[in-house]
């Protein structure tokens, strides 16, 4: 129950809907009970069980002297218009109550509707603000396809196992307690009874309710483990084929679905069970309770005669629905709580890269940025020693070095996608941990190796992030971009969709759009962090071209593969096992024989 009342605390903003749900959930109950009290008295009177009151005591707020007013107005009626017709009024009073009973049930399941759907839509709001927010390490770690189980399928199964259930929260129970409190009034002997029997079948529904959890928790992870296969698949469709990969890659799917098949039938086959069980213990509850009533009917001076017994069977089988509701909504708990546990691991995640509550705010780039003794290691993985640098203002700095150096990790702390370990990284003299990250990286303008666009229109594509952009702002970046002639040749031009991470786009075309958007920010400081290495030399001079646009009185930092591109830059540095070894101009750097040159060379003979 523990995760039951976390979801629930989703619900504070909804507590008005909340409150009406159960106002309308009691006026229903009382309308439901009141037909069945009707019965009582002239029950009571058409059998000759009860005698009718010669007179009615002097109306006033007491229960006793309602009741007894109530009998001899009932008791009148019976003796002016019969026992036929007066069943007949009786009747149009009991419709007139159930119409009345269903119209607030109605009302109460209308405000209910509200809560039920907004405590899913904030909590699939929080998940994805949390994925936003979330370093990019806690990725690394995780499979994208089980994120996206825990966004989809997770909040789902919220949906329909624990928003499902909040109608018993709301209404069964007060159905439950208004019953109880008749039936104590009616019989308190036949009810204690009756309570000692109903936690016997608790129990015995608990047992099954906690192994029902522990396999609901195991399918959740597995069908994450095949949704990581499926986007897996899908992004290595060309290497699959390519190495004739498709029977091997079915077989591998075949397997996972058919573990997720066996997981999914020994949990349907348990939570099936809740319905037939509980119908069954409240069959033996019913039986109970009849053999025992009866005996108190047919003992002699016993307060409880035939009719009142009716009665309190029929008030007892109203009892009997919103408990049965409650044993099913217990196992949909325990279905969905495995769903709310893994939804909780994700947003109870730390930040990691948090913002101090006094950050400062920085909206201008004025003089330069300085690594100070900068360490970083991924876990117990040292990737960066005891860096320093400066980069002055409208200057190119551009980083160089064998695979696995740390160059992509040394830029990747300066818009805080990581934060250093030891040391610190300073614009204009102030720790980069001391600004708004938003105001930080509102400063930068990042094109990667990796092209990332949107299934989207190129227009949006370009305008990615930012507000309230013309058509002549995005043509003009396109232009300088280099992107202007083959967008105006798309179908819709600038109101193409270029497809699934710019699928319908050549790798220049896709390389030229992101720096589009990069000019289209118009940022002081840019972070190219190998541009050009995935692309042919047509595109590679086109891109190039349209790099030098970007880069001109910007303050650049360029991670090269290709030294032939990096040749202008202001200052070279050079960083090998995580350490910067050397740093000075192209010709400097090659006049020193050292590990520049040697890469400059291997380049040069290929």
């Amino acid at each position: 129950m523990k995760s039951f009342f976390k979801i629930l605390r989703f619900a504070g903003p909804y507590w008005v809907y909340a409150l009406l749900n159960v106002v309308f959930n009691i006026l229903a109950v009382i309308f439901s009970l009141a037909s069945f009290a009707l019965f009582i008295p002239v029950l009571q009177m058409l059998f000759h069980q009860m005698e009718i009151p010669a007179s009615a005591p002097p109306l006033k707020m007491d229960y006793d002297v309602v009741k007894d007013n109530f009998y001899y107005y009932t008791g009148q009626l019976l003796n002016q218009y019969g026992n036929e017709r007066m069943l007949i009024y009786i009747g149009f009073v009991i419709i007139i109550l159930y119409f009345l009973k269903n119209l607030f049930r109605y009302l109460a399941m209308y405000f209910l509707a509200v809560v039920r759907n907004g405590v899913v839509k904030d909590l699939r709001n929080d998940l994805y603000l949390k994925v936003l927010i979330l370093p990019l390490s806690y990725f690394n770690e995780k499979r994208k396809g089980d994120i996206i189980a825990r966004m989809t399928n997770d909040v789902q199964e919220v949906e329909w196992s624990i928003m499902s259930s909040l109608e018993m929260a709301f209404r069964d129970p007060i159905t439950i307690i208004a019953s109880l409190v008749i039936l104590f009034v009616i019989s308190p002997s036949l009810t204690i009874f009756v309570l000692v029997l109903l936690p016997i079948s608790g129990l015995i529904i608990g047992r099954i309710g906690k192994s029902l959890k522990r396999t609901s928790d195991k399918g959740q992870k597995k069908m994450g483990f095949i949704l990581s296969v499926i986007e897996e698949s899908i992004s290595g469709l060309r290497i699959i084929k390519a190495f004739n990969a498709i029977d091997f890659a079915d077989k591998r799917f075949r397997k996972t679905n058919q573990e997720y098949n066996r997981l999914m039938i020994r949990l349907y086959r348990k939570r099936d069970l809740a319905s037939p069980l509980s119908e069954f213990l409240s069959a033996c509850v019913v039986t109970i309770v009849l053999w025992y009533g009866g005996k108190l009917v047919f003992t002699p001076g016993n307060f409880l005669d035939a009719a009142t017994f009716l009665i309190y069977l029929g008030i007892f089988s109203q009892l009997m629905p919103p408990a049965k509701s409650i044993t099913q909504a217990f196992y949909n708990i325990k279905k969905g709580a495995a769903s709310i546990d893994r939804i909780e691991q994700v947003l109870s995640e730390p930040e990691v890269i948090e913002e101090k509550p006094e950050a400062i705010s920085k909206k201008d780039f004025r003089s330069d940025i300085e690594y100070r003794d900068v360490s970083f290691s991924y876990d117990t993985e040292p990737v960066l020693h005891q860096i320093n640098l400066t980069i002055s203002k409208s200057k190119t700095i551009a980083v160089v070095g064998p695979s696995g150096g740390g160059k992509s990790t040394l830029v990747d702390l300066l818009p805080r996608f990581y934060d250093c370990i030891k040391g610190q990284i300073l614009i204009d003299g102030i720790d980069i941990r001391d600004l708004i990250i938003s105001d930080l990286r509102g400063l930068m303008g990042i094109v990667s190796q990796e092209t990332i666009l949107f299934n989207d229109s190129v227009f949006n594509n370009i305008a990615f992030g930012m507000d309230n952009v013309s058509e002549s702002d995005v043509i003009s970046a396109a232009k300088v971009a280099n992107a202007h002639e083959f967008i105006e040749k798309m179908p819709l031009g600038y109101s193409t969709n270029i497809g699934d991470r710019g699928a319908k786009l050549s790798g220049g075309q896709r390389q030229r759009l992101s720096i589009a958007r990069a000019v289209l920010k118009n940022p002081p400081i840019l972070i190219l962090d190998e541009a050009t290495s995935a692309l042919d030399t047509e595109s590679e001079r086109l891109v190039q071209q349209a790099l030098e646009n970007l880069m001109r009185n910007r303050t650049s930092i360029v991670i090269a593969h290709r030294l032939s591109t990096i040749q202008f830059a202001d200052e070279i540095i050079v960083m090998q096992n995580g350490r910067l070894v050397e740093r000075g101009t192209h010709n400097n750097l090659l006049a020193t024989n050292g590990v520049y040159r040697k890469l400059y060379e291997l380049q040069s003979f290929n």
